[in-house]
């Protein structure tokens, strides 16, 4: 425990991040959020808004910022979509480990399930499921062209929303840099509140019909 608390100042925080990752870090850890299962754990929501105000303050230049990380998060869903068509069902009865969540991916084909296609869109917001869902359509055989569709569609909300709303807070109130570290904690909580939500619907509509029975 001692060793763990020890590490936890080494970690690099997110302007240490974009900073010393540029350009190509930014697009190695997109691309690996949303296409490769190693990276369901990265601050993807955070790390764009961040990415955006320091777009703001003029270290990153947005119009070279927006178009290479849309292309890291299509990237990553079509690669995410290509494992799930190559290595199908099968990987529901891959054990769990470390670098693969079994849970995550199951609740991801849950929603799958639920909402269908547009899970693709809704997953780019949401923490864990934008690594999986991708996949699981794949599993799906959900045509490519539609799947392209929904991929297209759900990064460009996402890449932009999310930069965007970085780099219009840098201009618009430029003393927002300084407490980023409760803009990033408040983007977490708001990217994981939909989990949350969903959660706390099955875990007490169960308890319901437990009482009711």
């Amino acid at each position: 425990m001692e060793s763990l608390v020890a590490l936890l100042p080494q970690l690099p925080t997110l302007e240490e991040i974009v900073i010393w990752g540029g350009y190509v870090g930014l697009f190695a850890i997109i691309f690996s959020e949303t296409g490769l299962f190693v990276g369901f754990f990265l601050p993807g929501d955070s790390l764009l808004v961040t990415a955006g105000l320091f777009a703001a303050r003029g270290q990153l230049d947005i119009v070279v910022l927006c178009p290479l990380l849309l292309a890291a998060a299509i990237l990553g869903n079509t690669t995410g979509y290509s494992i799930g068509r190559r290595l199908g069902p099968a990987l529901f009865n891959r054990p769990q480990s470390r670098f693969f969540r079994r849970d995550h991916l199951l609740k991801t084909k849950g929603f799958y399930e639920q909402y269908g296609g547009i899970t693709i869109v809704m997953a780019q917001f949401m923490p864990f499921a934008r690594t999986f869902a991708p996949v699981v359509a794949g599993i799906a055989e959900m045509q490519y062209r539609r799947f392209a569709l929904f991929n297209i569609a759900g990064a460009i909300l996402w890449i932009l929303g999310m930069t965007l709303l970085g780099y219009f807070l840098g201009r618009t109130f430029p003393e927002v840099v300084k407490h980023i570290e409760l803009l990033i904690v408040a983007i977490v909580f708001i990217s994981v509140l939909p989990m949350l939500i969903k959660y706390l619907q099955h875990r007490y509509g169960r308890q319901v019909a437990k009482d009711e029975a």
